[in-house]
């Protein structure tokens, strides 16, 4: 008769047998994770099963993300090329003063990434044709293969398909025109517009590559106005379709492409911003003066636009006499938000109520420094998400 031999255990199955936190109930423990910063959690998925299997559960997801999204928080980005580093800063947006979180991450040293508004919990930056995908809550970076081009000018957008739970990028490359063929272009308007002529698109997820797509509207994506924004899973941005500014949007679901006819307004074509305001996708339009009007899609099929002009006192009201200031977007409070350029030290933007006429400043203590780069994100949410390798 063969002896048994005992049966071995799994190190996983070790580590759950000596958890003390085994016996607790799985309210409690719910309880106890809610508690813990995002970058806790994260780590704690890795201690034993139990936890693994209730942070990553979709229960404990959709509760975390749920509460997430009733605290929206502000993020700033931060590059100080002295110490050849980008870090991440959160903290409330209903109490800047509150909360504050901050996760350091040393990117490759050469280079400044630029980063797309997040999305979901996670942010997407690139410079050049490297690309990376991160969790700023928890630190977590990936990166994703290069964008496969030899074009000169690079455009890309980061959006979530809620339907089928994907984060994916859009990205677009033109040629660059330069020399006497760039000012023949400006000065003679008969000379062919530079189109996109590659349009990519790269799903989140092990062993993906990025795709080619077909447009079949010509068109020519403004690479240096803002980056897009993703609302109920279609991506919109700003473009040049037939000499004239319109919006393209991206549906990330069918990966089709549409064009929006925009208002015959001087001051919008030629400053309009895209923003999410109340819900509602919103072109904001500001001279150098005057009131700043605010143009809402109020139906896309029928390209039907709503004008609502906020008047805002003039620059030098709010920021004395230096002009060198840019929109930020708009809170779900309504303030306009207004910051200066280059990063003030201590680092402050400006938010205007357009209803009460009034102005406060906000002051961020701990990022701002004479030679900080610094980008705000509005209504981030905080994630748990634990990226697994692209590549």
């Amino acid at each position: 008769m063969k002896k048994r031999g005992r049966k071995s255990t799994k190190p996983e199955e070790k580590r759950d047998e000596y958890d003390p936190c085994s016996i607790l109930p799985l309210e409690l423990k719910t309880e106890i994770l809610m508690k813990l910063p995002p970058k806790s959690i994260a780590r704690l998925g890795f201690v034993s099963n139990q936890w693994s299997s209730i942070i990553r559960g979709q229960d404990f997801t959709n509760l975390y993300m749920s509460r997430s999204l009733a605290q929206p928080r502000l993020l700033f980005s931060v590059y100080r090329p002295n110490m050849q580093m980008q870090f991440f800063h959160s903290c409330s947006q209903e109490d800047p003063s509150s909360d504050h979180r901050r996760v350091s991450y040393t990117l490759n040293s050469d280079l400044r990434y630029w980063f797309s508004p997040p999305i979901g919990g996670l942010i997407f930056g690139r410079k050049d044709t490297k690309a990376i995908i991160g969790n700023p809550s928890t630190g977590q970076f990936v990166s994703l293969p290069r964008v496969k081009t030899q074009r000169k000018d690079i455009f890309s957008i980061f959006g979530y398909d809620p339907v089928n739970d994907l984060y994916k990028v859009l990205c677009m490359t033109v040629i660059t025109l330069r020399g006497s063929q760039a000012f023949k272009w400006e000065e003679d308007p008969m000379w062919e517009e530079p189109m996109s002529e590659e349009h990519q698109v790269f799903t989140l997820g092990p062993k993906q590559k990025w795709r080619k797509l077909q447009c079949k509207y010509r068109h020519r994506h403004y690479s240096g106005s803002d980056q897009g924004i993703c609302r109920n899973g279609v991506v919109y941005y700003l473009a040049s379709f037939n000499y004239k500014r319109s919006m393209m949007s991206f549906d990330l679901r069918s990966e089709d492409f549409h064009v929006t006819k925009l208002p015959e307004d001087y001051t919008l074509q030629q400053f309009g911003n895209l923003v999410n305001h109340s819900g509602k996708i919103t072109i904001v339009s500001h001279g150098h003066s005057g009131p700043m009007d605010l143009w809402v899609l109020e139906d896309a099929s029928k390209e039907e636009w709503s004008k609502v002009a906020a008047i805002v006192p003039s620059i030098a009201d709010l920021y004395g006499n230096d002009l060198n200031v840019r929109f930020k977007g708009i809170l779900p409070t309504g303030e306009i938000i207004i910051a200066k350029l280059p990063s003030p030290n201590p680092f402050f933007f400006i938010c205007y109520d357009p209803k009460e006429k009034t102005a406060r400043k906000v002051v961020i203590e701990g990022i701002g420094e004479d030679s900080a780069a610094i980008s705000v994100f509005f209504d981030h949410v905080e994630s748990h998400m634990v990226l697994s390798k692209v590549s």
